[in-house]
């Protein structure tokens, strides 16, 4: 995938986030954003389940040679998503629900790739 376009990076990652999306909705979350920008960060997911926002980052890899594509969120990528968080609770008024920031792995292509959820990957305090 190195080498391919950036409209086929984009490409790819879209098809990602729409398999991450399809996991969340199949196992009770409620999507209620996606690609949402703000100039210090960026939240590929908002989602709510039971109550809980959940931030979720998408990590996606065409294959699992180079190990799980969740363990390449940063801590710089963490503080990103955090403060994009922030932001996304401000706009909406949110001040009375839970949080948890999750991460989404997805390993393959189309309907035969693997998809995990990491529930509380990472928390606001990193």
């Amino acid at each position: 995938m190195a080498s391919g376009t950036k409209t086929e990076k984009r490409a790819f990652g879209d098809e990602g986030e729409d398999l991450a999306a399809e996991h969340l909705e199949r196992n009770g979350y409620t999507v209620l954003e996606r690609n949402v920008r703000f100039r210090y960060g960026e939240l590929d997911i908002v989602a709510e389940k039971n109550g809980v926002v959940c931030f979720v980052e998408v990590r996606r890899r065409a294959t699992s040679a180079w190990g799980d594509p969740s363990a390449t969120v940063s801590g710089a990528k963490q503080r990103r998503v955090v403060r994009a968080a922030m932001g996304w609770l401000q706009r909406h008024r949110v001040e009375d629900k839970a949080l948890r920031f999750d991460v989404v792995s997805v390993v393959g292509r189309g309907r035969g790739a693997s998809v995990e959820l990491f529930e509380n990957a990472f928390d606001a305090g990193r």
